[in-house]
């Protein structure tokens, strides 16, 4: 079913969740993962011109080159080929260039899963993804979901001898 999934990484622990997805997807389905690393070099358009963008931009493709090593190694210990690539641009639009480019089945990527005025504010490069993709895109929800805590602490847990026996009983 899958012979190409590209997985974008930013390098971030969270990312590695959206990563490892990717690489059990591949293993189950024989494919060859495509790591990329997307340089944002729009968000770098009002840097003063005194300031280098060639030193700039080797210090992001150093980061880039960390992160796909990363995918390098997870992958290895599946027994998953990869092939990465760092390029630049607007995160989306080169992760969608990208995948129709490879000839790629699927895009697994992470979200954070931001809503409201931060996802307003920062905007979502997997939601772009998502809707200006004709590639299927994956995405994998990264970082805690915000009321995990009170899951884990139990305040917001609800146990089995006090949890409603019907929608009747919940009202």
């Amino acid at each position: 079913m899958y012979e190409r999934i590209l997985v974008p990484t930013d390098g971030s622990a969270g990312v590695e969740r959206a990563v490892d997805h990717a690489i059990d997807l591949a293993a189950a389905h024989g494919a060859t993962i495509h790591a990329v690393y997307v340089v944002n070099t729009a968000s770098y358009g009002g840097i003063p011109m005194e300031t280098s963008w060639d030193g700039i931009r080797d210090v992001l493709s150093e980061e880039g080159q960390a992160a796909l090593e990363r995918v390098i190694e997870l992958a290895a210990e599946a027994d998953v080929d990869v092939e990465t690539a760092v390029v630049d641009g607007s995160p989306s639009r080169q992760i969608v260039d990208y995948a129709e480019q490879a000839d790629c089945d699927l895009i697994v990527m992470g979200t954070h899963g931001r809503g409201g005025l931060d996802r307003l504010l920062l905007g979502s490069v997997a939601e772009r993804v998502v809707r200006s993709s004709e590639i299927p895109v994956l995405t994998v929800r990264v970082g805690e979901p915000p009321d995990a805590e009170e899951r884990t602490t139990g305040e917001a847990a609800v146990s089995a001898d006090e949890a409603p026996d019907s929608a009747e009983d919940a009202s």
